[in-house]
């Protein structure tokens, strides 16, 4: 081991000694309830991918209809020589899905946040931003250059107040209120009207990632947004379609003005090529589907509904969860690593969450419900974590 990279090797053993070390599985299958992993067919209960859409049909063959007709690449960033119609119909298609004037594709939803933040606040402005919000809003914050304050996790009254004590410190300046429409580890909802009637009483910006809202919350998954019925309230919507749209990629949506001035100031948009034509004409055929139905997003909820009561009877401690995503707290983290693997040799693959990802003493596995998942694959899950829990004293 080279001297100048020593450090490196000693900070993976400790990762490892501390049960942090994160063991990245190889799928050798298309994502779906059951998937290979490592060579193991195993029932999959840690993909983002919410209505299984990640290898449906209907989202293939659109794919390969696009590529056929438009190639498999855009050539250029949106502003020189990469927009292609078919961009500009999937932003019309997703802001109507949304019920906006408006969106702006980026290539990612991380990309999208550290796309918005920047280019709407700077260094002489301030962001208030929930604890527990998503890294992508924490790396945007902190590109923008603004002052951030954190405000406690889904506490309104919190935010209330530390905005009663910065804004008039920055009266005259931008100040912007940015929370996850869901948050990922918890699986719990941001009380967004009452965030909008402390924004709007101090004059601020509210900007939500709805990255785990979308295909989950709302009217067929129209997202958090709709779920409050705060259209034309909220001032920005960033999403992905990573998750329960099952491609990659990500948006900004809200009023005209906002998406215009992105496309002229968001630097992953002017910086960084436009999302591929099979990932356009996936989405486009996503945002299809559940505009004519609602169906996969009622499955989901019975679904989630289903495994968490069964969970619950069982004894494990699934948090405060408000939608499908589960966590099954256990708090150690080599427990929850040790949890994992077990759960893995019984076709089980539900990966540990640790450190830093989760506040330390609350590594969990979280368990990542779908409506590709029939009943008979939930009772599996159950048995298998009823076994497992068992044997390492987690439950009775």
């Amino acid at each position: 081991m080279e001297e100048k990279l020593k450090w490196m090797e000693e900070e993976l053993q400790r990762l490892k000694e501390e049960g942090r070390y994160v063991t990245i599985r190889t799928l050798e299958s298309p994502q779906g309830a059951w998937i290979v992993v490592d060579g193991k067919k195993v029932l999959n209960l840690c993909s983002n991918n919410y209505l299984g859409f990640a290898n449906d049909e209907r989202l293939k063959k659109a794919a390969k209809e696009y590529i056929d007709k438009w190639g498999v690449g855009p050539g250029a960033v949106r502003t020189i020589a990469g927009t292609m119609k078919i961009h500009v119909e999937l932003e019309k298609k997703l802001a109507e899905f949304k019920r906006v004037d408006a969106a702006i594709l980026f290539q990612t939803g991380f990309n999208a946040n550290l796309g918005v933040i920047p280019s709407i606040v700077g260094k002489e402005d301030v962001i208030f931003s929930d604890r527990l919000n998503h890294a992508s809003i924490i790396d945007g914050a902190r590109l923008s250059k603004a002052k951030i304050v954190v405000y406690e996790h889904i506490d309104p009254d919190d935010l209330y107040k530390k905005m009663k004590e910065y804004a008039p410190q920055y009266k005259g300046r931008r100040m912007l209120v940015v929370t996850d429409g869901v948050f990922s580890m918890d699986g719990d909802i941001a009380p967004l009207d009452k965030l909008y009637e402390i924004a709007n009483e101090f004059g601020a910006m509210l900007m939500v990632d709805d990255a785990h809202g979308e295909g989950v919350l709302g009217e067929s998954g129209r997202g958090i947004v709709d779920h409050f019925g705060l259209h034309g309230k909220v001032d920005i919507e960033v999403g992905t379609l990573s998750k329960a749209f099952g491609i990659i990629g990500g948006f900004a949506a809200g009023k005209q003005i906002i998406i215009d001035y992105l496309k002229q100031k968001a630097r992953p948009f002017l910086f960084s090529s436009a999302p591929t034509p099979a990932d356009v004409g996936a989405a486009m055929a996503a945002v299809d589907v559940l505009m004519k139905s609602g169906e996969l997003v009622e499955r989901l909820w019975d679904n989630a509904r289903y495994f968490k009561e069964k969970m619950k009877a069982l004894g494990f401690d699934t948090g405060i969860s408000q939608t499908p995503i589960t966590p099954v707290i256990l708090g150690d983290e080599k427990l929850a690593q040790e949890f994992s693997r077990r759960l893995f040799e019984e076709d089980i693959f539900a990966q540990a969450i640790v450190y830093p990802t989760v506040p330390l003493g609350t590594a969990r596995i979280r368990v990542m419900i779908s409506a590709a998942h029939s009943k008979e694959d939930l009772d599996f899950a159950v048995e298998k974590f009823a076994k497992v829990g068992r044997k390492l004293g987690v439950i009775k």
